[in-house]
């Protein structure tokens, strides 16, 4: 073998050696940028203080930032979602990454929530415009009342993932998919376990408009909230709802003959007298309608079951605010909805 020949095979593992080493280093500061930007919590998830319930959305702007906090401060819940990282090649304009998630929102019937990171390291819940990002998160709840996360669930957001990052030079991090499926289990089973809805029916004796019946409940308190009516506490959030029946036209002129109370307990606020509270409203409310109140069976009510029904709800209470998930925050309202 020539000297000349041995030069070029010399230079060549050199070039070989060269861009293995390049890669490597690609790879290793791609990692340390998701490291700097989304460190492993040093504290229990369950310890964390659940942050002011908020609908998800793309834009910042689309909804209000809840009074004393920062939309930006939310951040991806361990507790109960499963996360899928993806950094970018390069900064994608915040423009551009909006037309990408367009479809995001949702994966069968899980919310998915959106996290991005700035080319300048910030933060955000929600996209803004005129910004440029590096990273970001998809965060997909593990259980909801339509059960646990499904495999064709999962599949979908996976493959949202591989789309986002197949379009924008990223590398993906995430669970597997039978570990995020198994944790996505242990949580519904252990929900259900404290879920419930108590109600209280108001059995009308002669059908009445749904104009003239949301007068009468507006005339004992109750305040509408979102699409639905309810009596709320003093912090401005639902101690339960009235409902009209399962079924029934939004047209004013239509007429009712029976009226619904809900009392969702992950989804209102605790309260050792929670039932005995709902049936006093239910009592003044179905003087004023003229009507009948029942259980939510259709039977009678009487008041001396009220004080047990009370301790059997403070206890469910307890019971979610032990497992971390207190009524009527934030991670409640993620989980049981």
């Amino acid at each position: 073998m020539s000297d000349l020949q041995i030069l070029l095979i010399s230079i060549g593992l050199v070039l070989i050696a060269a861009v293995v080493l390049y890669n490597w280093w690609q790879d290793w500061r791609v990692r340390r940028s998701m490291q700097a930007r989304f460190p492993e919590g040093e504290r229990d998830p369950l310890m964390q203080d659940a942050p002011a319930r908020r609908e998800p959305g793309i834009w910042a702007g689309e909804h209000p930032t809840p009074a004393g906090g920062s939309d930006d401060a939310a951040e991806a819940d361990e507790t109960c979602e499963a996360v899928i990282d993806i950094a970018f090649g390069h900064p994608v304009p915040g423009e551009t990454l909006a037309g990408a998630l367009q479809s995001v929102a949702r994966v069968g019937r899980k919310p998915v929530r959106i996290f991005a990171e700035t080319d300048s390291g910030g933060h955000r819940a929600r996209l803004r415009e005129g910004e440029s990002y590096v990273s970001m998160q998809l965060a997909v709840v593990l259980a909801n009342r339509s059960g646990p996360l499904t495999d064709i669930e999962w599949s979908h957001l996976w493959t949202l993932a591989q789309n986002l990052a197949e379009r924008f030079d990223g590398v993906i991090e995430a669970p597997e998919q039978e570990a995020a499926l198994a944790r996505a289990q242990a949580l519904d089973a252990r929900c259900a376990e404290m879920d419930a809805q108590v109600g209280l029916i108001l059995q009308l004796s002669q059908a009445r408009s749904r104009q003239a019946i949301v007068e009468m409940a507006t005339g004992v308190g109750f305040l509408p909230h979102g699409e639905r009516w309810a009596w709320m506490a003093e912090n401005g959030l639902p101690r339960f709802v009235m409902q009209f029946e399962e079924g029934a036209s939004e047209a004013v002129e239509q007429a009712h003959h029976r009226v619904d109370l809900v009392l969702d307990v992950p989804n209102s606020v605790p309260d050792d007298e929670a039932f005995s509270r709902m049936m006093a409203v239910g009592r003044d409310l179905a003087a004023r309608l003229g009507a009948s109140l029942l259980d939510d069976q259709g039977r009678t009510l009487s008041d001396s079951a009220a004080p047990a029904i009370d301790r059997q709800i403070s206890g469910l209470y307890d019971q979610l605010d032990k497992a971390g998930f207190l009524a009527g925050t934030e991670r409640a309202a993620r989980v049981f909805s």
